[in-house]
């Protein structure tokens, strides 16, 4: 990893921020992106404490132009790319009949098309380097989760991308990585879009007993030295794919029944 140059989109909090960390600890040179500029320069500054080089760039990852600005600017500052974590995400949770389909577009412009630009901006370089391709997904793009349609869609989408985006890449030897984590302790949920469109603010499950985003980038940044091809993580994960390839319709009432018990479930 030792002078390697990696840009993190939704470097500023949760998942993104500890990648930035852990990456930067093994070596690498950091480029963070995000929205919120205040955010994303403290990011910056607590790097720089760590004596991690960095180079934060405020941008939106669902406009192709900031996505294109922000490969420039990496490659005028380092020169080079050699890993895109695909990071940036938003989620939801509404029924599909209640949801304002305006919610939909939003999630799919983050999740799928912000990691198509960064893909195919980052792409001449990454070849250049035989480096490295990460998508952050969820289980949700294994199983679809109740309330979480335009969510799951997204998170699937994205995943059939860099499947065959891996199979295109293969003589070129550029690395690929789906990453999977289950619940993790993060600002997402509170994020997370309800079905007018407006945030839903407080998050509807126990933050503290969830997988830490330190924890979490712990294990991209080890998947990535060894260019693992997926990692899925946590028992409740694995046996969530396991059970969904196998025994699918006991998989729906399982999922279904524990996504009903969330506090504030949208299930009459």
């Amino acid at each position: 990893m030792k002078n390697k140059v990696v840009i993190i989109t939704g470097g500023s909090s949760g998942i993104g921020r500890a990648c930035a960390f852990a990456f930067g600890k093994a070596g690498c040179r950091v480029v963070i992106t995000g929205r919120d500029a205040t955010k994303l320069n403290e990011t910056a500054q607590e790097l720089a404490l760590r004596n991690i080089e960095c180079l934060p760039v405020v941008g939106d990852v669902s406009l192709e132009a900031d996505v294109k600005f922000m490969v420039e600017e990496t490659v005028r500052k380092f020169e080079r790319i050699d890993i895109l974590i695909n990071n940036a995400g938003i989620s939801m949770r509404a029924l599909f009949e209640d949801l304002d389909l305006n919610v939909i577009w939003k999630v799919m412009d983050i999740n799928f098309w912000g990691t198509v630009y960064a893909t195919k901006y980052a792409l001449p370089y990454i070849i250049q380097s035989k480096g490295s391709i990460i998508g952050i997904s969820s289980i949700a793009g294994y199983r679809g989760l109740p309330a979480r349609t335009g969510y799951s869609a997204s998170k699937f989408a994205m995943q059939g991308f860099l499947e065959a985006l891996r199979t295109e890449l293969l003589p070129k030897k550029v690395h690929v990585l789906v990453a999977c984590p289950g619940f993790t302790a993060s600002n997402i949920r509170n994020t997370a879009l309800a079905a007018n469109g407006n945030t839903q603010g407080e998050s509807p499950r126990d933050e503290g007993k969830m997988m830490t985003a330190e924890a979490v980038a712990d294990q991209i940044l080890e998947a990535t030295i060894h260019r693992k091809r997926d990692l899925v993580m946590t028992f409740q994960g694995k046996f969530t794919v396991f059970l969904n390839k196998w025994l699918p319709g006991l998989a729906d009432k399982l999922v279904y029944n524990h996504m009903k018990k969330e506090k504030d479930s949208p299930f009459k």
